[in-house]
């Protein structure tokens, strides 16, 4: 059994530390927001009076938090209080400098250190099948590995320090794009009469095939399980999404790197968040696709 503190219990937060319960590790745990911490109780993880007494004994830190700016104040504030040798986690997604920041904050205090966000959902979280992307040193990878398999399905070393971070905006970058094209198909589709469930059968078999088309399809029908199905009910928001990609686009500048088909994606789902869609599933850009006043058909 380890002792855990976990703080960040948001959507993702919450059953990323229900899991480390139920693996038999003693959580303690806490975030800002009151209602947040009731429900972790109701959920029967153990709550902090703050942030710096969760860690106080804990040999292992998470961070589940929603910008950079959120995991340098709450590492300030936190590895003064940890015990020595403690391993700092922090699952968030967040931009590559401050993630480096961080790893150099640990550092001075010599405490191990990784960020390793993860892609999955809430329904990753919730079903321990996350995919966790590590940067940090070797050696503090293998003695997070056993905690992080306790909340997901696949951990990747992916490099040194903010190498985590670089993996998970490179692949939401994927994913958005990805997304936006499988919906201007199936809206081409429509105009020429064809079926979203004969594009699906095609497209799904043939050289189109995305995990956006086969897992996520943004139309109800062809992938039951899909947000499409249940009136876009979101398991990644589509600010989430639109977060990343202007993540991924402010790594672009810093870097010169040419990222023509990112650049649009976020001002596509910019455009979609301005509609007030920020809370539907990402998916739900279909709808901007085919203009906010048609209807979707089934």
């Amino acid at each position: 059994m380890t002792a855990i503190a976990f703080i960040g219990l948001g959507n993702m937060g919450a059953p990323m530390a229900e899991n480390l319960v139920k693996a038999g590790h003693r959580v303690l745990a806490f975030d800002l927001v009151p209602f947040l911490r009731d429900a972790a109780k109701e959920r029967g993880i153990s709550v902090a009076s703050s942030s710096v007494e969760a860690v106080q004994g804990a040999d292992i830190v998470v961070t589940m938090l929603p910008a950079g700016r959120h995991v340098i104040e709450v590492w300030s504030a936190a590895l003064p209080a940890a015990r020595p040798g403690a391993l700092f986690i922090d699952c968030s997604t967040i931009d590559v400098e401050s993630a480096r920041k961080a790893h150099v904050m640990a550092g001075e205090r010599a405490l191990p250190s990784l960020d390793a966000p993860v892609s999955g959902g809430t329904g990753g979280a919730k079903a321990a099948t996350l995919t966790f992307m590590a940067g940090g040193e070797e050696a503090a990878f293998a003695r997070a590995k056993p905690i992080l398999e306790a909340m997901g399905k696949k951990i990747v070393h992916c490099g040194t320090a903010g190498a985590g971070q670089a993996a998970k905006i490179c692949n939401n970058m994927i994913l958005g794009v990805s997304m936006i094209a499988v919906g201007e198909a199936f809206v081409l589709a429509e105009k020429l009469g064809l079926s979203h469930q004969a594009l699906f059968d095609v497209a799904s078999t043939s050289s189109g095939q995305c995990w956006s088309l086969t897992t996520y399809c943004p139309v109800p029908g062809p992938v039951p399980s899909s947000p499409a199905n249940s009136g876009y009910k979101p398991g990644f928001a589509a600010n989430l999404m639109l977060k990343d990609l202007k993540l991924a686009q402010e790594a672009a500048q810093a870097s010169g790197a040419s990222t023509p088909l990112g650049a649009l994606a976020a001002q596509l789902y910019g455009l979609y968040a301005a509609w007030g869609e920020g809370g539907s599933d990402f998916s739900g850009i279909i709808h901007l696709i085919r203009g906010k006043s048609e209807q979707s058909r089934d």
